[in-house]
C-alpha cells in the first residue's frame, strides 16, 4: 500500500464534522469518521459556534476515518475542506479567533441586513451590483452587527474568514478564499468574481475590513502544503496539499458529479438546497435564486430553505420517535395528511422569503389531528418549500431529467417518494450520502492533478468517484403526483395568507 495515494475530504457542518478517505484511483471511499458540534443559541435568533470545536472535531473525525479505512496517515497526499456557508470567523493579528462564529442560520442580524439592502438600492440594486440579493444569514450583515454591538472586537479585526477558509488557514497558515464560498458573503460580485471593497468601505471607512478580506484563488488552485505541526497532530503526511475547498453546497455539487448543465442536486439536510451547474452567470430576476459561483470553475444557481431535517427533528423529539417509527408514521398518513398543513418556518424562512415568520400547523379538525398526519405534514411542508424553489430555478431556464438527492433525509424511502411525487421528477441517491465530504476529497485530487500537470480532469475524477445508488431510484406515481399537486396548492394558499 506504500505507493498508493489517498485523499482526505472534510465537511464541517452545523451539527458536526465528517471525514472521508478516498482512493481517487479506484474511486472507492475507504473509510468514514464523524464528530459532533454544539450550538450557542439565543431567543433573539442567535446561532453561533465556538470555532475551536471545529478543530477538535476535525482531528477526531480524521482519526476515526483513517482507522475505519485502515490507512496509514502518511499515504494522505491531499486534503479538501467543505464548510457551512456564510459563517463569520474573525481573527486578530496573531491569528487568534476573536469571538464565536456567527452561522448561516443566525437571524440576529436581520435588522442590519435590511439596512444594508436599503443602502444597496433594495433587491434590484443588490442584484445589479453583486448578482445576488443579500439575505439574513449572509456574512455582510454580521460585519455591520459586530461593528455596532462589539466595537472593541471590531477594532482588533485583522482577518475575515468563512468557516472553510478558517480551517484552511489553520491547516496551512495562509488566508485565502475561493469564488464559490465567497459568493455567499454579500461583499462579492459573482459576475466579475471580485470582492466589492467599496461596500466594505461603506461599512467601515477606516479601511480595516477591506484590509482583512482574504486573497481570492481559483477552485483548482491549492492553498498550500499542510503545516508540519498540524500534520503531526492529525497523523498525516506533512507533504499533503490542501485544496481551495469551498462551501458545502459547492462541494456537494462536485460530490454528486453536478459539474455540467442538466443535473439537479437536492440536499435534505438541516437546511434544504436545490442547485444546478451553469457555465454562465445568468442572474435570475427573482431574489430567492442565488447565482453563486461553483467550486469547479462555473456557476451554481441555488435556492436554500432554512428549515428541513431540523423541522422534522423537532416533531420527532416531540413524539419521542426514532427515525424508523417516524418514517412508518409518515407512510401511514395519506398524501396531503388529511388536510393538516405544517408551515415549518421555525428558523424564519429564506424561500419563500419570510425572514420573520414562525412555524404553524393549519387545517386541524377533531378527526385529522393524529401523530401520523403531523409527521407526514412536516415532511410535506419542508418539501413544498423545495418545490417552490425548483419552480423558480426552472423559470430561470433550468432543465432537469432527474434529481440527485443527498443529505440525511435522502436515506428515507418514504421521503424519496414524497420528493419524486411533489417534483414530478425521478429521484436517485448517490452511493456516498456524505456528498460534500466526497466532493472535497475529489477536489483535493483535482488540485493535486493540476499541480502535477493535469493527469486527470475534474470530469474524469467525478466519473470514477461518484456512483449512483440504483436501488434508491424512485419514480413519481401518476395518482400521487395529482394528489401532491393539490396539497402543494393548499400550502401555497396558506403561505399567501401569511
Amino acid at each position: 500500500m506504500a505507493n498508493q495515494e489517498f485523499f482526505l475530504g472534510i465537511d464541517c457542518g452545523t451539527q458536526g464534522t465528517k471525514a472521508i478517505i478516498l482512493d481517487a484511483l479506484s474511486g472507492e471511499v475507504l473509510g468514514l469518521g464523524a464528530a459532533p458540534h454544539t450550538m450557542i443559541s439565543g431567543a433573539n435568533g442567535r446561532r453561533e459556534q465556538d470555532a475551536s470545536q471545529w478543530l477538535e472535531a476535525f482531528a477526531i473525525a480524521t482519526r476515526r476515518a483513517l482507522l475505519a479505512a485502515d490507512v496509514d496517515g502518511q499515504a494522505i497526499v491531499g486534503i479538501g475542506v467543505s464548510g457551512q456557508q456564510h459563517g463569520l470567523v474573525l481573527l486578530d493579528e496573531q491569528g487568534q479567533v476573536l469571538r464565536p462564529a456567527k452561522l448561516w442560520c443566525d437571524t440576529e442580524t436581520s435588522a442590519e441586513n435590511d439596512r444594508l439592502l436599503k443602502h444597496l438600492g433594495d433587491e434590484k440594486g443588490s442584484l445589479e451590483r453583486l448578482g445576488v440579493v443579500i439575505a439574513p444569514g449572509y456574512t455582510v450583515s454580521k460585519l455591520l452587527w459586530t461593528k455596532e454591538q462589539h466595537p472593541t472586537v471590531f477594532a482588533r479585526i485583522a482577518r475575515i474568514l468563512l468557516p472553510h477558509d478558517y480551517l484552511n488557514f489553520w491547516l496551512t497558515g495562509r488566508s485565502c478564499s475561493e469564488y464559490g464560498d465567497a459568493s455567499g458573503t454579500g461583499y462579492f460580485n459573482v459576475r466579475t468574481r471580485q470582492w466589492d471593497l467599496q461596500l466594505l468601505r461603506d461599512i467601515d471607512p477606516s479601511g480595516r475590513l477591506q484590509a482583512a478580506v482574504p486573497e481570492l484563488i481559483d477552485a483548482h488552485a491549492a492553498v498550500g502544503t499542510i503545516l508540519p505541526a498540524i500534520a503531526e497532530q492529525l497523523g498525516i503526511n506533512p507533504k499533503a496539499l490542501v485544496s481551495s475547498g469551498g462551501g458545502d453546497n459547492m462541494m456537494g455539487a462536485i460530490g454528486t458529479g453536478n459539474i455540467q448543465p442538466g443535473a439537479i442536486t437536492m440536499s435534505l439536510g438541516s437546511s434544504g438546497t436545490v442547485y444546478a451547474y451553469a457555465d454562465q452567470p445568468t442572474v435570475s430576476p427573482d431574489a430567492s435564486v442565488a447565482t453563486f459561483c461553483s467550486s469547479s470553475g462555473g456557476w451554481l444557481p441555488l435556492i436554500c430553505t432554512m428549515n428541513l431535517t431540523n423541522a422534522t427533528g423537532v416533531i420527532r423529539e416531540l413524539f419521542d420517535l426514532d427515525i424508523e417509527c417516524f418514517n412508518a408514521l409518515v407512510a401511514q398518513a395519506p398524501i396531503g395528511a388529511e388536510g393538516v398543513c405544517v408551515l415549518p418556518f421555525l428558523n424564519g424562512e429564506r424561500v419563500p422569503a419570510l425572514p420573520h415568520a414562525t412555524g404553524s400547523v393549519l387545517g386541524l379538525t377533531m378527526t385529522n389531528l393524529t401523530r401520523a398526519n403531523l409527521c407526514r405534514a412536516v415532511v410535506e411542508g419542508t418539501t413544498f418549500g423545495l418545490r417552490y424553489g425548483l419552480d423558480l430555478l426552472r423559470q430561470n431556464g433550468l432543465q432537469s431529467r432527474s434529481i440527485c438527492l443527498i443529505g440525511g433525509g435522502s436515506k428515507s424511502p418514504q421521503w424519496r417518494q414524497i420528493v419524486a411525487d411533489i417534483m414530478n421528477t425521478p429521484v436517485i441517491c448517490t452511493e456516498q450520502s456524505e456528498a460534500a465530504a466526497l466532493g472535497a476529497a475529489i477536489q483535493a485530487a483535482w488540485c493535486k492533478s493540476w499541480a502535477n500537470g493535469h493527469e486527470d480532469s475534474l470530469a474524469d475524477l467525478c466519473e470514477r468517484c461518484v456512483q449512483l445508488d440504483l436501488a434508491s431510484e424512485t419514480l413519481p406515481i401518476a395518482e400521487n403526483v395529482v394528489a401532491s399537486q393539490q396539497a402543494y396548492e393548499r400550502y401555497q394558499q396558506h403561505v399567501a395568507n401569511l
